[in-house]
């Protein structure tokens, strides 16, 4: 329960879903205060243009990717194992006859190189089932499949596929690391998540060297009128940076994160 709840209370807290309630109220009331209702239906406009402009997502992005920039394979340091965070890939869900990549899937891609560099000896796999993406196959699994498909060999890849949040990503994944020995990290996950990720596991006493993949913001010298016009995949990026930084603030709530 506490996973959906979770996930669901937060889809209130994003422009979309806060647009749509101040709307609902304004519909509720245009009987009782007409210049209420006005209000909040105002509200829920420029709520929902800011948040979907270009200009808007990519500077709230940037607050989060910025603190991690790119780290070319041949300048990443050596560890005793790449750990690699869920979220990119799918299992073959019917109709799908194969694995579905999502944006995140380069977190996959990226592990794959560094295993290949010789950056570390295993790559350590950590994503569980999602119950609300319909497939069966935990992510570490469909995870797997692809590391092998580029070039990791069965035998270097470690699978933890419980975890259903970053939380118990660097709860479980500790626990694998302590038995094998293994202590220094090179933790790859999205640049957007990896502020919250790497407190996390650094607050679990995981060593972890963040090496973010996966940058949405592409930087440019120059802005067009189209930045400032609604966008769908603007506001979908607006809504993640959203969601990371009411994760970060739970995960402290609740201990998770101590520094």
């Amino acid at each position: 329960m506490d996973l959906y709840l979770s996930k669901l209370v937060p889809l209130f807290i994003y422009p979309l879903g806060f647009a749509l309630l101040l709307a609902i109220l304004a519909t509720g009331l245009l009987g009782v205060s007409a210049g209420l209702a006005r209000l909040f239906l105002f509200t829920a406009i420029i709520v929902l243009w800011v948040a979907s402009t270009p200009i808007f997502s990519d500077y709230l992005c940037l607050t989060l990717e910025g603190q991690y920039p790119p780290l070319a394979v041949e300048a990443t340091p050596g560890a005793d194992v790449i750990v690699v965070l869920g979220g990119g890939v799918q299992g073959p869900t019917p109709p799908r006859l194969t694995l579905d990549l999502a944006d995140a899937a380069d977190r996959v891609l990226h592990a794959a190189r560094l295993y290949r560099a010789g950056k570390a000896p295993l790559v350590l796999i950590s994503g569980g089932t999602i119950p609300w993406l319909g497939s069966e196959l935990p992510e570490a699994g469909a995870m797997q499949t692809l590391l092998q498909e580029w070039g990791v060999p069965g035998d270097s890849i470690l699978l933890e596929s419980a975890s259903r949040n970053t939380h118990e990503n660097a709860v479980l994944s500790k626990r694998v690391l302590q038995d094998r020995g293994l202590q220094r990290v090179l933790l790859v996950t999205s640049a957007l998540h990896m502020p919250r990720a790497l407190a996390t596991f650094q607050a679990a006493g995981i060593d972890a060297l963040p090496v973010a993949t996966d940058y949405t913001v592409i930087h440019r010298d120059w802005r067009t009128v189209i930045d400032f016009l609604p966008d769908a995949k603007a506001l979908s990026r607006t809504s993640d940076a959203i969601k990371e930084y009411i994760g970060e603030a739970y995960y402290r709530w609740q201990g998770w994160i101590t520094v």
